[in-house]
């Protein structure tokens, strides 16, 4: 399956920008995006429809990792997808230096399969995810269950120029790809 993730330039320009601000305490930010999806055959398209990041007091202090959040932060995204017909994709940036793949690290990849599940108790019907961002692109994954995990294929930003970033076969995606 093919799956198209779609947001505005500017949408994501906000994102970078609130990604991109000094915490206290942690080493990085982290948000996160709703989306609607569109279904066809062979398509999932994802439409990015809000952003909420996360609260300042909703960090917890491990220097294990960039950022480590408390679980108000993910009741708070819970609640979202509880109140709206939204997929939540858990949302935070690399600073991927030059000509480096742009993917998540064990870290982000081992904890998205903790808290993954936990957005299918109560929206079932949309799927969720997880992405990372770089400078200018992004690479992701979306579960269309609780046990199906997908690499989203190519991200889309639409505005005075029209950007389109194809994933590699192991979803990362170059830099300036």
């Amino acid at each position: 399956m093919t799956v198209l993730f779609r947001a505005t330039a500017d949408f994501m320009a906000r994102v970078r920008s609130d990604l991109a601000r000094k915490h206290p305490f942690a080493h990085e930010r982290v948000g996160f995006i709703t989306v609607r999806a569109a279904q066809g055959l062979e398509h999932l398209v994802l439409l990015a429809d809000g952003y909420h990041p996360v609260a300042d007091e909703d960090y917890l202090r491990d220097p294990s990792v960039g950022a480590m959040i408390g679980q108000e932060a993910l009741r708070k995204a819970l609640e979202v997808a509880l109140l709206n017909p939204v997929g939540v994709f858990h949302v935070h940036m690399h600073d991927v230096p030059l000509r480096r793949r742009l993917w998540f690290s064990p870290v982000d990849l081992r904890e998205q399969l903790k808290f993954m599940p936990d957005f299918f108790k109560v929206r079932r019907d949309m799927p969720h995810g997880a992405i990372v961002l770089g400078p200018y692109g992004a690479a992701g994954r979306a579960w269309l269950a609780p046990d199906e995990v997908v690499n989203i294929t190519e991200f889309n930003e639409t505005g005075a120029r029209l950007k389109i970033k194809r994933s590699s076969g192991d979803g990362s995606t170059d830099f300036y790809a």
